[in-house]
């Protein structure tokens, strides 16, 4: 079994230098093609009993860490974008990353956001446990087949306590991300204060990725969309507070979310400025809604001074029978 690293190899929380936009793009796409290889190559081990190497672990949560520390909602944004081939591993690299931005955002020491990411690359180990055909059924599971799926948190438990000296708070998550406040999670109907920190920070960002990714039994939900029902299952389900900061991560219109401005044109949101209001992101404008056809893109920051164009609702993409919308602010196609 590999050791994990020694207690002072601290991660690398400030050295990364600042990226332009386009630059945080390019790379986080690298590393989220890395880090896809690489969660796959772990699992894929974990599945044929073989240990995990905790030191690989480590330095992706450190990668992706510098990465959310440096640009913020774009490597958050690019993770959401899966499919159906690479979902279980983009999955784990999009809670590690969600983890690791709320982590930050509720104040937790350096040490304690390594603890929380690598417990969101980790927590869905266990569906390595359950059939291919199950995880990826386009229909409705038997009861059969739902138990399995609600065995894999014991399952990855089980493999992660294999690995010796494993970081507890991933033991934890991988084991409690599915239970709910109000007692009526899984495996173990754990209730409020018996739920941890880390377990319930678990259960946002696994939730939210997966409510927003495209999966074989559904379409995902447009990210402000997710939060807005996200926010109707605070106390029974998920910590308020902690949800709150969340959003607070992720602004109420997260990168991608396709919305209708005031001037009656649509835009995808691009980005969100430190310190601006969460209502007032910075938008790629495509398509005018009078002329029903696309237009020349245009970037507007709505927190500007003097801005009078504001955001008046969020749309489907289906619904403006618009393809590829992600084009518009990723620049390419999901991860493949």
């Amino acid at each position: 079994v590999a050791a994990a690293p020694a207690a002072d190899a601290a991660p690398v929380q400030n050295a990364a230098a600042p990226m332009s936009r386009d630059e945080e793009l390019v790379h986080a796409r690298r590393l989220l093609e890395h880090s896809r290889q690489a969660v796959q190559t772990m699992f894929d081990e974990a599945r044929m009993g073989k240990a995990l190497s905790v030191g690989q672990a480590y330095e992706l949560v450190d990668d992706i860490a510098a990465s959310v520390l440096r640009g913020g909602s774009v490597l958050l944004g690019l993770a959401r974008l899966k499919t159906a081939d690479n979902y279980t591993y983009m999955h784990s690299v999009a809670v590690c990353a969600l983890m690791t931005a709320l982590a930050t955002e509720v104040g937790l020491a350096p040490e304690q956001v390594r603890s929380a990411g690598l417990a969101g690359l980790l927590h869905d180990i266990g569906k390595m446990a359950v059939p291919s055909a199950i995880l990826n059924k386009p229909g409705s599971l038997s009861e059969a087949e739902f138990g399995s799926v609600r065995a894999h948190p014991a399952a990855g438990h089980r493999m992660l306590q294999e690995v010796g000296e494993l970081d507890p708070v991933a033991l934890d998550v991988c084991l409690h991300h599915h239970e709910k406040l109000d007692g009526s999670g899984y495996p173990h109907g754990l209730r409020g204060e018996e739920v941890s920190l880390y377990a319930r920070m678990g259960a946002i960002c696994d939730v939210y990725d997966a409510i927003t990714s495209n999966r074989p039994y559904k379409q995902g939900w447009c990210p402000a969309d997710s939060l807005r029902r996200m926010a109707a299952w605070r106390g029974a389900h998920l910590d308020a507070q902690l949800f709150a900061a969340f959003v607070k991560c992720l602004g109420i219109y997260p990168l991608g979310t396709l919305v209708r401005l005031q001037s009656e044109r649509l835009a995808v949101v691009v980005g969100q400025t430190p310190g601006k209001p969460l209502t007032q992101p910075t938008v790629r404008v495509f398509f005018s809604i009078r002329a029903g056809t696309c237009i020349v893109p245009s970037v507007i920051d709505l927190a500007a001074p003097g801005c009078q164009e504001r955001i008046v609702s969020t749309e489907s993409a289906e619904r403006w029978r618009l393809q590829d919308v992600e084009r518009y602010w990723a620049g390419e196609p999901a991860i493949a």
